[in-house]
């Protein structure tokens, strides 16, 4: 990453960060992710890494990593161990570990100080009647009979919340601004609830928590963040980020930056709704392979590499706009397709006898690991009398221009021999459950002899063959935006998982690690299952097919 040809192309932020350096506004950057801990991460927060972690690396700069961890009702430890993990996976190291919470106290004193001002008050009204106090769009709000409270009474009642004399919800803090502001987010927005649940890391110790838009810019000013990278739902939010940072007395304002989230096509990274393909059992978990999650990419065989180069090629704007799933399928198929090892497997067996090849024989093949890269070895491949070949390699009637095996006709095992079809023997019902063949024993590695075979096809030794299941993922959704839909959960493509039990595999798969990928010959790109996959029980997934075949639906 650190190579020169991989350095990513300006956008407006790199710009931005570039400028400020030349005047010396700054002089050095200071950027942060973060996080908050009630899910798991999404290929839409691997944008947000990505830009982080760059610009600052870009720059000699640090970036931190810090969990948003205001709201325990939905937030746990194992959340807060799955993003670090995912974080470390794409290849970012972060310069500290940084939590909210760690600046709980310092948070309470900053809004200590905004009531001295006369900038912030104690409110008793419901959050319902707040809602309709605010105002709308094009309607200004009115004032709550809170807002003329003395500060005495105001830091009396803001001491007696934090002390738990009042229940949940009987009052909030909130900013004095102005509820007439064109900008809905400074009508007099909360800054600190009441809210009985226990926390993760500060136990009971607190009864009032503060909201996200008070926390953020404080905690980056805390940190010495220079640039405050986010989404564009946030430009909102960047008049009351500044507001608050003008109003208290702390050294750092940090600039707040906003670029476009990401939109993926066939795909949602709504927390809130996929934690509902979890909890509904539409998916086996948040790491499933069909889940944009980072975990579930990971579990499907992306690589890290792969959701960096998909980061760099969508680029960073200031306007959103649909990504085709495509460009994400197609960074892997080019990973893969330099750097995956080969292999052959059948996934839908049907048995060939060689009936010359000599019943008791064995040979033992090479084979290379990766046709354009030599220096990644061979290995041994087993070739005996019964083989295996997909059902599909061979045609009773075959279609026109069909190029495999037919019954009397021959075609190229690949790395090993020519095979005649002889004899098809089929069941009652008519299907064809076993070919009895012959070989010509001078076609290894050889044309044959007066005649041209055009088909290969791949194979494995029956008696050496591992047993495997096999899950072939696809699109979770068949429809390119499913928040469209009056409930995204009817778009589900019911296709999206098709299981095979009784896959055959070569025997050199057996060594297979997860996080390392495949290349099913004729197939497809697959990687064993970090989770379910066992030495008495292999289990492949499928990480992406060799070609894009959702191209002409």
């Amino acid at each position: 990453m650190s190579s020169s040809e991989n350095i990513p192309a300006a956008n407006f932020i790199r710009q931005i960060i570039t400028n400020d350096l030349e005047q010396q506004k700054h002089t050095d950057v200071v950027t942060r992710f973060p996080p908050e801990p009630n899910g798991f991460l999404h290929i839409g927060h691997a944008k947000s890494i990505c830009l982080n972690f760059g610009v600052a690396a870009e720059n000699n700069g640090l970036c931190n990593l810090r969990f948003d961890d205001t709201n325990p009702e939905k937030e746990s430890i194992e959340y807060m161990q799955a993003i670090e993990k995912d974080v470390a996976w794409l290849g970012f190291e972060w310069a500290e570990l940084k939590h909210s919470s760690d600046y709980f106290e310092a948070l309470y004193d900053f809004a200590v100080q905004l009531i001295n001002k006369g900038l912030a008050y104690v409110d008793n009204l419901s959050a319902e009647q707040i809602r309709e106090y605010r105002g709308t769009l094009t309607e200004a709000g009115k004032e709550s009979p809170s807002r003329s409270l003395s500060i005495a009474e105001n830091l009396d009642l803001f001491a007696r919340m934090r002390a738990g004399e009042f229940a949940d919800g009987a009052y909030v803090l909130r900013a004095k601004i102005d509820m007439a502001s064109p900008n809905i987010n400074l009508r007099d927005p909360a800054l600190y609830r009441i809210r009985r649940v226990h926390h993760q890391r500060t136990g009971d110790a607190w009864c009032i928590y503060p909201m996200y838009d008070y926390t953020h810019c404080i905690s980056d000013a805390l940190e010495g963040i220079t640039h405050s990278l986010c989404t564009l739902e946030f430009a909102d939010h960047r008049a009351l980020y500044d507001w608050i940072l003008d109003n208290i007395e702390i050294d750092c304002h940090p600039q707040q930056i906003e670029f476009a989230r990401l939109a993926l096509e066939y795909t949602i990274v709504s927390k809130r709704k996929l934690n509902r393909l979890v909890t509904e059992g539409h998916v086996s978990g948040w790491d499933d392979p069909r889940m944009p999650t980072i975990a579930g990419l990971r579990r499907a065989g992306y690589t890290a590499a792969s959701i960096r180069d998909f980061c760099e090629r969508i680029g960073v704007t200031k306007k959103d706009a649909w990504i085709e799933m495509a460009v994400l399928e197609n960074c892997i198929r080019e990973d893969l397709n330099n750097n995956a090892l080969r292999a052959m497997a059948v996934l839908e067996p049907l048995k060939v006898v060689i009936e010359n090849y000599p019943s008791d024989g064995l040979e033992i093949l090479e084979m290379s690991n990766h046709p354009q890269d030599e220096s990644r070895g061979k290995r041994k491949v087993p070739f005996s009398q019964v083989i295996y070949i997909e059902q599909d390699d061979f045609a009773d009637v075959p279609p026109p221009k069909y190029k495999r095996l037919i019954a009397g006709g021959e075609v190229r095992l690949r790395g090993a021999y020519v095979i005649k079809c002889n004899e098809v023997i089929k069941d009652d019902a008519g299907k064809v459950i076993e070919l009895r063949c012959s070989y010509d024993a001078d076609t290894l590695g050889k044309k044959p002899e007066g005649r041209k075979v055009k088909g290969v096809i791949h194979w494995v030794s029956a008696e050496h063959a591992l047993d495997a299941e096999i899950r072939l993922y696809d699109r979770l959704f068949n429809v390119a935006n499913p928040d469209a839909e009056d409930d995204f959960c009817d778009a589900i493509n019911p296709d999206s998982l098709t299981i095979i039990k009784q896959a055959k595999l070569e025997a050199s798969l057996a060594a297979a690690k997860p996080d390392v990928g495949f290349q099913f010959e004729r197939v497809g790109y697959f990687c064993v299952d970090a989770m379910d996959s066992r030495s008495d029980k292999l289990v492949f997934n499928r990480t992406v097919t060799l070609r894009d075949t959702w191209f002409a639906k």
